[in-house]
């Protein structure tokens, strides 16, 4: 199993949410966050002040699939999350070596489904 953490643009999630329903992901965990990367923020201006916004507001998607479901959860989110713009975002792979579902005590890629 893997776990994929991908960081987008807030605008872009309901279009991958979508995007990962098709592929078969069942579920997944959405987190509100901020950051920066390459990016390092933009000016703005208030009442005649210029301030630097440094944490950009981005979305944090989290989902744990099958090794053989991997590409096709990667490629989803690339493909809906794109805008060719910098600031895009990010995705992360890792591995999970064990999952329990706490209601019934399976373990493993039974707890996906």
């Amino acid at each position: 199993m893997k776990k994929v953490e991908a960081i987008i643009k807030p605008f872009k999630l309901e279009e991958v949410k979508e995007a990962l329903a098709n592929v078969g992901v069942q579920g997944l965990t959405v987190s509100e966050v901020k950051g920066f990367g390459r990016q390092k923020g933009h000016k703005e201006l208030y009442r005649g002040a210029e301030y630097v916004v440094e944490f950009l507001p981005k979305v944090k998607l989290e989902v744990v699939v099958r090794d053989d479901a991997l590409e096709a959860v990667v490629k989803a989110i690339v493909d809906t999350a794109s805008t060719g713009r910098i600031g895009d975002g990010k995705i992360f792979v890792l591995p999970v070596e064990e999952a329990i579902r706490i209601r019934t005590g399976e373990t493993g890629e039974a707890t996906l489904g």
